[in-house]
């Protein structure tokens, strides 16, 4: 990690805390002790406390008196309650952009599966990938313009990352063979206007990535293998 910004301390140590896991410096379930996170931050232990408290909030680590601090597991458990709050949010989100977007937002809406389809072509990894797949549910639910909404994507939209992610990493070609097509769909039916076949094809968008990620986390070795 590199040393911390004296922007807000706090919230820069989340920042780089939060890269660092999604770079996967920091696995799924690792501990996260302050004293080497100051030391490698270059700042107090106060400041990485604060940090970690924004991340708890975001759900992606997890706290416990005595037990210390660690990164979330990426279980079928986890998986299957973060993947079905994030279903029931993205059918109100899906319905509410398209009552209110414009043709120039879906265009924008399509752009963003544009880019991903070139940088398909071009041999982009997983991670890149998955950031425009974020970015393109980013801009959904600020079509949607529900604050209490976003704010609860916002909520979830960390351990999604990390879940994603970790379905890219176990199963990039899956991964890759859907990701244009399903985006391509979303944006053609929030075009229409076909709610209940749009609010369908989010929530099973969701769920799909649910299960494939469950699946594979079942295929991986246990630890006596």
């Amino acid at each position: 990690m590199g040393r911390a910004r004296r922007r807000g301390l706090a919230e820069e140590a989340a920042d780089c805390i939060r890269e660092a896991i999604f770079a996967g410096r920091f696995p799924p379930g690792a501990p996260l002790r302050e004293v080497e996170l100051a030391a490698a931050l270059d700042i107090s232990r106060g400041s990485v406390r604060e940090g970690l408290a924004v991340l708890a909030r975001e759900g992606l680590i997890r706290s416990a008196w005595h037990r210390g601090t660690k990164i979330i597991d990426v279980t079928a458990d986890e998986a299957e309650e973060v993947y079905a709050v994030r279903a029931a949010l993205e059918r109100l989100a899906a319905r509410l952009a398209a009552e209110r977007a414009t043709e120039e937002q879906i265009a924008e809406l399509n752009g963003i599966v544009d880019t991903m389809a070139a940088e398909l072509a071009e041999g982009a990894d997983g991670p890149r990938l998955l950031a425009f797949d974020l970015e393109f549910h980013d801009r959904i639910y600020r079509l949607a313009g529900n604050r209490r909404l976003y704010d609860g994507w916002e909520g979830v939209r960390s351990q999604v990352r990390l879940f994603q992610l970790t379905r890219v990493r176990l199963g990039y070609e899956a991964y890759r063979a859907i990701v244009v097509d399903e985006h391509r769909e979303l944006v053609r039916l929030i075009g229409e206007g076909d709610i209940p076949a749009l609010q369908q094809a989010a929530e099973e968008h969701v769920l799909s990535a649910c299960r494939a990620l469950c699946g594979q986390l079942a295929g991986m070795p246990g630890p006596e293998e």
